[in-house]
């Protein structure tokens, strides 16, 4: 495929605001996540025995008045992630060059913005008509929808080509880089802002308890002892351009599959995942070989990290760096692909390549690819593996000039 020129990208997390924060704790191995003190709106429900990845500072960073229509937690991450790394002023630039139009806006989201939704069921008030409504503050649909956060990213910018939600779970962020793709090669667009921002909520917390994945202690992907997740919340951006194959960071390939083995296990032979990273691959025009480090999905559930591992030995060499970052983070779903992808990008601009934190005890079953160790060296190619539930796979390729 025609490569795409990256010209900035950012990731806020529970690390904290921006690509110096992020690369700044992985080299230092400083975790993000901490014990659960996320409140929820269940009157009386004590919170959740877990860690988490939570990003300081929303409460008190209200969106500015021009926006407020758009008010919520999760549009809040939004704003707070693009004034970042000069991602905004890059997507004016853009607009600039080639009119708002030309400039696409591509995000995924797994939960949107759920939470407003949760805290206005809890405050529901009666009316004059004797039936409950939503409280003054929390009555405007707009929030309540999966396109919340394209929308106000709509406004919010100034971009005005197509602007798409992608909510395919885990992978959602990931996918949004191979749907902007699409739409360049198709000549659609010149450009595009591509993202994900997902926060934590009650659905989210007690969602994944209920499936028996949430783990009590630091998830520790790819361990031995690995027992659960951690969940987390993030946001992150890049903007893809077309442009030469001789910009500083590109996009080189996606690979996507959709198995449709189980709605929230993989497939056993990893048959989803092995189709995503085999087609990201040839779209890069390069063999596996030349790849220098992998973002695995990593989830630090045991039959995740199982499966992704024996994909990953199936196709890649022993000398291949990967790891999971999520021991930094927490799962931060929605938002995933786009921030592993940049912790992809990171490594190909400053040759840091992550290890995997909190884990010391390797699994036999897993291949001599994952690594648990920071590495420093310089590398070419980087590739980012981003799994969803109902087997929603994507893979994505990222070169240095």
């Amino acid at each position: 495929m025609p490569s795409l020129a990256i010209l900035a990208y950012t990731a806020t997390t529970a690390l904290g605001r921006g690509c110096g924060a992020q690369a700044d704790a992985l080299a230092a191995g400083r975790s993000g996540l901490r014990h659960n003190d996320f409140p929820t709106t269940a009157p009386g429900e004590p919170p959740l025995d877990c860690w988490i990845g939570r990003v300081d500072g929303l409460e008190s960073a209200p969106l500015p008045a021009q926006l407020a229509q758009w008010e919520c937690r999760n549009n809040r991450l939004a704003w707070m992630t693009l004034q970042q790394d000069g991602v905004a002023a890059a997507v004016e630039e853009a607009i600039a060059r080639h009119g708002p139009a030309r400039v696409a806006l591509v995000v995924g989201t797994s939960t949107a913005s759920i939470g407003a939704s949760e805290e206005a069921y809890a405050r529901l008030q009666p009316g004059i008509d004797g039936a409950l409504h939503f409280p003054d503050d929390l009555a405007r649909p707009q929030i309540h929808t999966p396109h919340s956060l394209g929308a106000f990213l709509q406004e919010a910018t100034g971009a005005r080509g197509p602007c798409l939600t992608v909510a395919t779970a885990c992978s959602s962020s990931a996918k949004v880089f191979a749907l902007a793709a699409r739409l360049v090669q198709a000549d659609l667009v010149d450009a595009a802002l591509v993202g994900g921002v997902d926060t934590l909520c009650g659905s989210v917390l007690f969602g994944f308890n209920a499936l028996q994945l949430v783990s009590p202690t630091p998830c520790r992907p790819f361990d031995l002892h690995r027992d659960g997740l951690s969940l987390g919340e993030a946001g992150g951006f890049a903007l893809l351009e077309r442009g030469p194959d001789a910009a500083a960071l590109s996009l080189r390939g996606y690979g996507e599959s959709s198995d449709a083995h189980h709605m929230s296990a993989p497939h056993p032979d990893g048959l989803g995942a092995r189709m995503a990273m085999h087609d990201a691959i040839a779209r890069a025009g390069i063999d596996a070989g030349e790849i220098g480090y992998l973002n695995l999905h990593g989830t630090a559930t045991p039959a995740n990290d199982r499966v992704e591992a024996a994909a990953v030995a199936a196709l890649f060499p022993d000398t291949l760096h990967a790891s999971s970052t999520k021991g930094w983070t927490g799962h931060t779903l929605g938002a995933a692909g786009v921030v592993e992808s940049v912790f992809a990008l990171l490594a190909l601009e400053r040759g840091l390549l992550p290890g995997t934190l909190n884990s010391d005890s390797p699994d036999p079953t897993c291949g001599p690819q994952i690594r648990f160790n920071n590495v420093e060296r310089p590398i070419r190619y980087a590739m980012n593996n981003s799994f969803g539930f109902g087997g929603n796979n994507a893979s994505l390729v990222f070169a240095r000039a």
